[in-house]
């Protein structure tokens, strides 16, 4: 696990001294919708209802430094029942959307789903392509993929800073298909040695092509059993046993579908003190505005409402402040919004109200998350509270120019802080 540290240097009379400050935390969102949204002519709005020209940047102002984008393997293929038109990402056409997100400076998680649609704990139904091959072949065909995907997005200048081997596969991946016995042969439960080891082989092919083209970037095991505490331990336990190559934890939690604040409280305790060497990212969570969300199986303590979502918000960043190795937080789906436009959306718990587009007050209140943090702000040029411009220097005592990378240093009140 990479440990990303800011280097904080304070010269005074008396010499120099430096102080190394904590792991950035990661804010952002799942924001793989957002090229349909804006083909569309959803009209996003800042707090005073003037409409926002650039979403991306005004969510990097707000404290954003993160974002996380989903892909599938050939969504034209999945002809089910429930087929999704939100279920249409590509690796080919995520990478407009990848390269304006790394351009903006933010992180890039990569989420792959390994199917033709939506990968959960009830379905992790192989690819149409990929049916039909055996296990060995299909962890060739895994990796091929995986690849091939990470090239393609080298090729167009990005690089992927977390990259998910799978999504929700807390009972494994890539499922025979739906009705056939292949299908619960392929799961993996507690208990089952078999497909433990069917799994651990998919994730080895996987995490290897990411090591391979991409071996900076951070692997994601992406589980949501967080109201499960003895399941979700076996799961990282069996990850551990069979010696898989990964980074981070990551996990769903949604208070409708996985209990109370408390759950996730413990269910981090628990990760925290048998994986001390794993960092921990909450890759999903949301909460809705203003409707229940469909399929709701648990009682919860936020009325649906925009004071709700933000009282959630804002208990959520508490809790999660008080876990050393909690350093990733991601509101799914943030970015859907039916203003002006006739996109449908099932889940609807966005940061925008989508009956007029409006930022809602949880944003403020996710994006405190990294603010919270114990590390040095980036740096801004312009005014500060005094309207007086402020000075930046290199450690030789020469102006910087505004768009200066490195170390920079800003005298004010008689001390030089340098950030690097």
């Amino acid at each position: 696990m990479k440990n990303i540290t800011r280097l904080c240097v304070i010269l005074t009379m008396g010499g120099i001294t430096t102080l190394n400050l904590s792991a950035e935390r990661y804010v952002g969102g799942d924001i793989s919708l957002l090229p349909e949204y804006e083909e569309a002519g959803a009209v996003y709005k800042d707090e005073s209802g003037k409409p926002i020209e650039n979403l991306l940047p005004f969510l990097r102002q707000e404290g954003m430094n993160a974002m996380r984008v989903r892909v599938f393997v050939n969504p034209e293929d999945y002809k089910g029942e429930d087929a999704d038109p939100n279920a249409c990402q590509t690796i080919e056409s995520v990478i407009p959307l990848c390269k304006r997100i790394k351009q903006e400076g933010m992180a890039l998680m990569l989420d792959f789903h390994y199917s033709d649609t939506w990968a959960d704990p009830a379905k992790q139904y192989t690819p149409k392509v990929w049916e039909g091959l055996d296990d060995g072949e299909l962890a060739q065909a895994l990796y091929d993929y995986t690849r091939q995907s990470l090239l393609s997005l080298g090729e167009a200048g990005i690089t992927p800073d977390f990259i998910q081997t799978g999504n929700e596969i807390s009972y494994g991946m890539l499922w025979g298909p739906e009705g056939t016995p292949e299908e619960d042969q392929r799961k993996t439960f507690m208990g089952s040695n078999a497909n433990w080891e069917r799994l651990g082989e998919l994730l080895r092919s996987a995490g290897k092509a990411c090591r391979e083209v991409c071996p900076d970037a951070e692997i994601v095991l992406h589980t949501e059993r967080t109201g499960d505490i003895p399941v979700q331990e076996n799961f990282y336990r069996e990850m551990e046993r069979m010696e898989i190559d990964y980074d981070i934890i990551g996990l769903s939690y949604y208070p409708y579908f996985h209990g109370p604040l408390s759950s996730l409280d413990n269910s981090l305790s628990a990760l925290e003190s048998d994986f001390p060497d794993k960092d921990i990212m909450v890759v999903e969570t949301g909460y809705s505005y203003r409707w229940e969300v469909p399929g709701t199986n648990c009682p919860v303590d936020y009325p649906y409402s925009e004071e709700g979502q933000a009282n959630f918000a804002k208990d959520l960043v508490d809790m999660l402040r008080a876990h050393e190795k909690v350093d990733g937080l991601f509101w799914w789906w943030m970015e859907y919004n039916a203003f002006n436009t006739d996109l449908s959306g099932w889940y609807n718990a966005p940061l925008f109200d989508s009956m007029t587009g409006r930022v809602l007050p949880a944003l403020k209140e996710i994006c405190s998350f990294a603010s919270g943090s114990n590390r040095i702000p980036n740096i801004i040029f312009g005014k500060d509270s005094n309207n007086e411009t402020q000075s930046f220097y290199d450690l030789s005592g020469r102006p910087t120019a505004k768009d200066f990378k490195g170390v920079a240093v800003d005298v004010k009140d008689g001390r030089k802080l340098v950030v690097r």
